[in-house]
């Protein structure tokens, strides 16, 4: 079970409709004359249609490879996308924001402008910005690589004058409204994709900061997928932190049933079961709904299993009534691949307890050759549970 990235790419199309591809021929030719009209001095109407055409470009895997080539030109870019009005900051952000998704491009854009995390990281928490939010959906590509992971985790640590840079970012996600133009929503895959640093861990688990804390509600943010995805993301990767179990699973968080009320349906449990579940899992009303992403589901049902990995953590997950829970979802849950993380944690709750030395499962050192064994076996039930694979496709813009 690995970290949790961003599950997919942010793209423009996620954000706005992207321009229409321009035709393939002769594209190297128009690129090398739209740089002069890129420039700062350039005329604002010629500018902006500049822009559009480089947006379209980024809209087809040969355009995208044609500009990887064009430092020049991706430097104007990320200019642009920092400029105040009237340049066309925004379709130059959008750009941003295709290129960023193909993992193949990061160097490229890193090599034109190292300073690009930084200066996105500026304009993402800056509360009055009107494109944070496509500053965000690049930060959020970008991380999901490690050398732009490590850069955009530097430029959070330089950011001193308004607090540490990782506080910054919470509080900006956590707050409503905080920027009144821009709904911040790819924050959330951003600090998703920055926990699987250790260092953001151990920030996040500063029992002193109390931020996981402030995380729990915007599991169930209503508005956005992104975010919730984003901060279910976090959560799980916080997960691994055994060493923190017991405070996760204690009365100063009390993390468990913000991860299993989104599972949790209208079932209508016997007064025996309810009196095992925590209050606010207890007497749901019969409109619930279940948490309709299913990588969201199933990143919840990881968490939870990641807090199952030392015998204090298992005890305090069957003591809350989880198995209840997992049950009814087991039941109910469409998805194969969902069904099948929820089978495994229910044979952890309701088998045997390990052998002596082998309580925590996060630290027993499996052979390699049974390590290998078990790969193979989860690689043929991946391949049961998914079918038969898709034929080709052609390739679209980005992913969404």
């Amino acid at each position: 079970m690995g970290e949790a990235r961003t599950r997919t790419g942010a793209s423009a199309d996620g954000l706005a409709p992207a321009g229409s591809p321009m035709p393939e021929a002769g594209v190297e030719a128009e690129v090398a004359k739209l740089l002069p009209f890129l420039a700062p001095a350039a005329r604002a109407d010629l500018q902006a249609e500049a822009v559009r055409h480089v947006l379209a470009l980024t809209g087809s895997g040969p355009g995208r490879a044609l500009l990887a080539g064009q430092a020049a030109l991706l430097r104007a870019l990320v200019e642009l996308a920092a400029a105040a009005a009237p340049a066309p900051a925004r379709d130059a952000a959008r750009a941003l924001v295709n290129l960023a998704a193909e993992p193949g491009l990061h160097d490229p854009l890193l090599e034109a402008e190292p300073a690009l995390p930084a200066r996105l990281l500026g304009r993402a928490l800056d509360p009055e910005w009107p494109w944070a939010e496509e500053a965000a959906a690049v930060l959020a590509n970008l991380s999901r690589e490690p050398a732009p992971c490590d850069a955009l985790m530097a430029a959070l640590a330089a950011e001193e004058p308004g607090g540490p840079g990782l506080e910054r970012l919470v509080h900006a996600l956590c707050t409503p409204d905080y920027n009144p133009r821009a709904p911040l929503h790819y924050l959330g895959p951003v600090l998703s994709n920055l926990s699987q640093r250790p260092a953001a861990r151990a920030f996040l688990l500063d029992r002193e900061r109390c931020v996981v804390q402030r995380l729990l509600p915007l599991a169930q943010f209503p508005d956005s997928s992104v975010r919730r995805g984003g901060v279910v993301g976090t959560l799980r990767n916080c997960c691994f932190e055994h060493r923190h179990h017991e405070w996760l699973l204690g009365p100063q968080v009390d993390i468990l049933p913000f991860l299993l009320l989104p599972l949790a349906g209208p079932e209508d449990f016997s007064e025996e079961e309810m009196e095992r579940l925590p209050v606010d899992l207890q007497y749901l009303p019969p409109d619930k709904q279940r948490e309709p992403d299913a990588d969201i589901r199933k990143m919840l049902v990881e968490a939870v299993m990641l807090l199952t990995a030392t015998a204090a953590g298992r005890q305090q997950v069957r003591r809350q009534g989880a198995y209840l829970i997992l049950r009814e979802l087991h039941s109910w849950e469409p998805e194969p691949d969902v069904q099948g993380a929820c089978e495994k944690l229910i044979q952890v709750l309701i088998g045997d307890e390990p052998e002596p030395g082998m309580e925590n499962l996060l630290e027993v050192q499996v052979p390699e050759d049974v390590e290998r064994r078990l790969r193979q076996l989860d690689h043929q039930e991946q391949g049961q549970l998914e079918g038969p694979a898709p034929e080709p496709q052609a390739e679209g813009a980005t992913p969404t």
